[in-house]
């Protein structure tokens, strides 16, 4: 039993951060997460010639951008962060100019910039791939134009967002993702002095501005960190509070997590979850929001590795998810794989095993299971966690699980 605060989301946080190259001035982003690619997103900024200060303790992050910050973002830190390309549509839309190298990051599966490149194209930028970057001019203004996604993509919708508020005429973006951290990127423009209609909707409607204006802005809490808290609960049978959450941003999670046979209590400001029995297994599909979120089908898999009957989860987003399954079955789970399909038998107990983390959210599913594991069980690779995850460790010995921290095991 305990209570855990949840912090800003990593998958807005970072975007919020390369939207502050918008305008010339000072941009202060708060309720930012002490994590790992914060602090790479930084340093990128910082050779685009921005002054970036961070208190991450406090969790503020100031970011000052010149006139006519720098368009090269180099290899050597996209690499380590998908999350990178980000800068791509703020860059063109600033300085007329983008050189990013195609990014590295979670091993999961295919992650095409198709149609990022797309939506530029349309908008009249030249966009070419040469020795492992990618280059995109517009030496005239970002024209508007309608964007049809083929699928909702986050990242698409971010960096054709990101270009058209400072595009000449109207931008119509179709299909465009509705996560809540689209919502919060779509706030921070707002009030930077975009012109955003549809925020919420798959409709995107922009109308270019000349400039933008630094802000003030409070990250959207990170419903995956919340959704992780919400199953280590379920998972071992505890009963944990998570504060500072948007519990209808779970929606789907928390009533999979009641099926499960847990007791969900919404709060003002978050919610409750109490197992007191087995949990029992719950088939998953996920889905673009409001759909169930990829981000916790890993933790889900740990969990109904542990249930009571099978289950069915169906991966529609990232082909490579299911690779952690591999580690999940070092502990005793019975999961297999077929295509994009996984069918899970839960066992009453798992075995502890030596574990190596994926990815983000396949080291937290991991975790999860090593605390029901019998013996002691060691995941390696959990650098991946600290790109998610906040003080992940003492927040769960603050919840009484026994689990320590090797660095030199790491």
């Amino acid at each position: 039993m305990g209570v855990v605060t949840l912090t800003g989301a990593k998958n807005s946080v970072l975007k919020l951060m390369a939207a502050s190259l918008l305008a010339v001035g000072t941009t202060t982003i708060t309720n930012v997460p002490d994590i790992l690619d914060v602090e790479i997103m930084a340093e990128l900024l910082r050779r685009l010639g921005c002054d970036v200060s961070h208190d991450l303790p406090a969790g503020t992050v100031t970011i000052t951008v010149p006139e006519a910050p720098d368009h090269r973002a180099d290899y050597d830190l996209v690499r380590r962060m998908r999350a990178s390309i980000c800068v791509l549509g703020p860059l063109v839309a600033r300085v007329g100019a983008a050189d990013v190298a195609l990014p590295g990051g979670d091993n999961i599966g295919s992650r095409g910039l198709d149609m990022h490149v797309d939506g530029l194209r349309q908008m009249g930028a030249e966009v070419t791939s040469e020795h492992g970057y990618l280059l995109a001019n517009a030496p005239q203004r970002l024209q508007g134009a309608r964007i049809w996604l083929d699928f909702p993509s986050v990242g698409a919708t971010e960096t054709i967002l990101m270009a058209a508020v400072l595009a000449d005429g109207e931008t119509v973006i179709d299909n465009a993702a509705r996560e809540p951290e689209i919502i919060d990127i779509c706030t921070m423009l707002l009030a930077m002095g975009a012109h955003i209609d549809g925020v919420g909707t798959s409709t995107l409607v922009v109308e270019g501005v000349d400039s933008l204006s630094p802000v003030t802005h409070a990250t959207v809490p990170d419903r995956i960190v919340g959704g992780t808290w919400a199953v280590a609960a379920a998972i071992t049978g505890g009963d944990i509070t998570v504060r500072g959450a948007h519990a209808e941003h779970l929606d789907i999670a928390l009533e999979k997590l009641v099926t499960a046979g847990a007791t969900v209590t919404v709060l003002d400001d978050g919610f409750r979850v109490v197992m007191q029995s087995r949990p029992k297994a719950v088939d998953i599909v996920t889905l673009p929001y409001p759909g169930f979120p990829t981000d916790l089908q890993p933790q889900f898999i740990a969990l109904n590795a542990v249930s009571q009957g099978a289950a069915l989860v169906t991966e529609n987003l990232f082909e490579a998810r299911f690779r952690f399954v591999q580690e999940l079955a070092r502990l005793g789970a019975d999961v297999r794989t077929d295509g994009h399909h996984a069918l899970v038998r839960g066992r009453a107990t798992l075995s502890a095993a030596p574990v190596e983390a994926t990815d983000i959210r396949a080291g937290a599913g991991l975790v999860l299971a090593g605390l029901v594991a019998e013996g002691q069980t060691t995941v390696y690779g959990v650098g991946h966690i600290d790109r998610g995850y906040a003080g992940f460790v003492p927040a769960l010995q603050s919840l009484g699980a026994q689990v320590v921290r090797d660095e030199i095991a790491d």
